[in-house]
């Protein structure tokens, strides 16, 4: 029985590493309820002049559009246009229609904030508008390459503004390790017992 308590008192204890916690800057309370609700305001807009420009009917156009499923067959096509001017507008227009998306979904739903999460929505709701325009409005069809155009523009978006906006509002709280020293070994004084037995 003393043998077992002096194996005891000689065993090395590793110390738990304390946890420290650090923040990342964030706007004050106010600031950040301002900057959500001024992306509110700003989404609500988006989402009018995306219907206005997406879902309204264009019965002269019904001859000349056509549904595809393919990516890059639109884009080959307008970059084969005579005038640059119209691929520049078709392309231009498609991406700068993503870029709100990139920006301000990080400071609306700070769940979403992170870049896969972003394209992923972007995405989900592009492919909405496409199939809407696709099988309800006139002169309109599904076109994989712009859901394509728009979620490249959600990325451009992030990267230059959104991602930093996203912090700023929301900071997450990070918690650092840090290790502590191990106590000197000490070793036990020597019993009768232990040298004995029990």
């Amino acid at each position: 029985m003393a043998r077992t308590t002096a194996r005891l008192r000689t065993r090395k204890t590793d110390p738990e590493p304390k946890p420290a916690r650090t923040e990342r800057y964030q706007l004050p309370l106010p600031l950040r309820l301002f900057s959500m609700l001024l992306a509110f305001v700003f989404m609500v807009a988006f989402a009018v002049v995306l219907a206005k420009l997406t879902l309204e009917p264009s019965p002269a156009s019904k001859a000349l559009v056509h549904t595809n499923l393919h990516p890059g067959r639109s884009l080959k096509a307008y970059l084969d246009q005579p005038a640059m001017r119209d691929a520049v507008k078709q392309i231009g227009g498609n991406i700068v229609l993503g870029i709100p998306f990139g920006v301000l979904v990080p400071v609306f739903a700070p769940r979403a904030r992170g870049i896969l999460r972003v394209l992923l929505l972007t995405a989900t709701v592009m492919l909405l508008v496409e199939f809407a325009q696709g099988a309800l409005i006139t002169g309109r069809a599904f076109d994989i390459d712009d859901v394509i155009l728009n979620t490249t523009g959600a990325l451009i978006g992030w990267v230059l503004m959104g991602r930093r906006l996203g912090r700023a509002v929301h900071a997450r709280k990070t918690t650092k390790v840090t290790k502590t020293k191990a106590p000197a070994k000490t070793k036990a004084p020597k019993t009768k017992a232990s040298k004995t037995g029990s």
